[in-house]
């Protein structure tokens, strides 16, 4: 399996699976790793999903064995990477973990989650300028995004690596964490989103996305559509109900 799945209590962890290869991205992780994470999506039970890779690589990217055969007529009539959009239809909230590298499609991976955390030991690059192509999973639309113009310039067209450390000051990051622990540390965070209203988790994580995508009006009109449709759940009359009454909600 290319792809190990885990759950505990209403969080799932998907790990990675090919440490040989330092868990590159063949064809048969990805189908596993997004037909895998669509299927928790639907269940009611989940809130949260962690994927991580080990110790050593997060990701180290794209598999270049599957990839140096192909010409374009193969790659555009498979529309090679084209199923990662499938990714963005997942609602649930998406946290990465990442120890060790996480280069080329490994970074745009990571940048596909909700948030990233990384460990102390973690590196993070976008080489394919190496290799005379370029990202091909949304690294020059999303690290432009996350970082700026001149930053993702820099990071793209010389294929540099950047430390945990930098990642987090530039903005690629949420937040670098000790790499004792490492693992705990994400699922305990976990655990904290997933114990809230999953619709509301739904609800929040899609409004967010929403900024990305449309000017300011139009997304507090988005925003607040759905914070009114909120209204219609009993979750919501839960969580103010425990907030009156002075006691911790019991969202299901």
């Amino acid at each position: 399996m290319n792809v190990l799945f885990e759950k505990i209590d209403r969080i799932v962890i998907a790990k990675l699976n090919r440490p040989k290869a330092l868990n590159a991205l063949n064809s048969e992780l990805m189908h596993e790793l997004i037909s895998g994470l669509l299927e928790y999506d639907k269940s009611p039970e989940i809130g949260c999903i962690i994927i991580t890779g080990n110790k050593k690589a997060f990701c180290a990217g794209a598999d270049i064995k599957e990839m140096a055969e192909k010409d374009f007529t193969a790659m555009f009539n498979e529309d090679y990477f084209g199923y990662w959009e499938i990714f963005s239809r997942i609602k649930t909230p998406i946290i990465a973990a990442v120890n060790g590298y996480a280069f080329g499609g490994g970074c745009e991976l990571a940048m596909m989650c909700d948030i990233i955390y990384a460990s102390e030991n973690a590196q993070f690059g976008q080489p394919e300028i190496k290799l005379g192509v370029i990202p091909g999973i949304g690294g020059t639309q999303r690290l432009t995004k996350l970082v700026g113009k001149s930053k993702a310039m820099e990071i793209i067209l010389t294929g540099k690596t950047i430390n945990a450390e930098e990642a987090e000051k530039i903005g690629l990051i949420t937040q670098v964490l000790p790499k004792e622990n490492f693992t705990k540390q994400i699922i305990k965070k976990a655990h904290l989103i997933a114990s809230y209203s999953k619709t509301a988790l739904k609800a929040a994580k899609e409004a967010t996305n929403q900024a990305l995508e449309s000017s300011l009006k139009d997304g507090i009109v988005f925003e607040r559509k759905l914070f009114h449709s909120l209204f219609h759940t009993q979750n919501q009359t839960e969580g103010m109900s425990a907030f009156l009454e002075k006691r911790t909600p019991n969202f299901n």
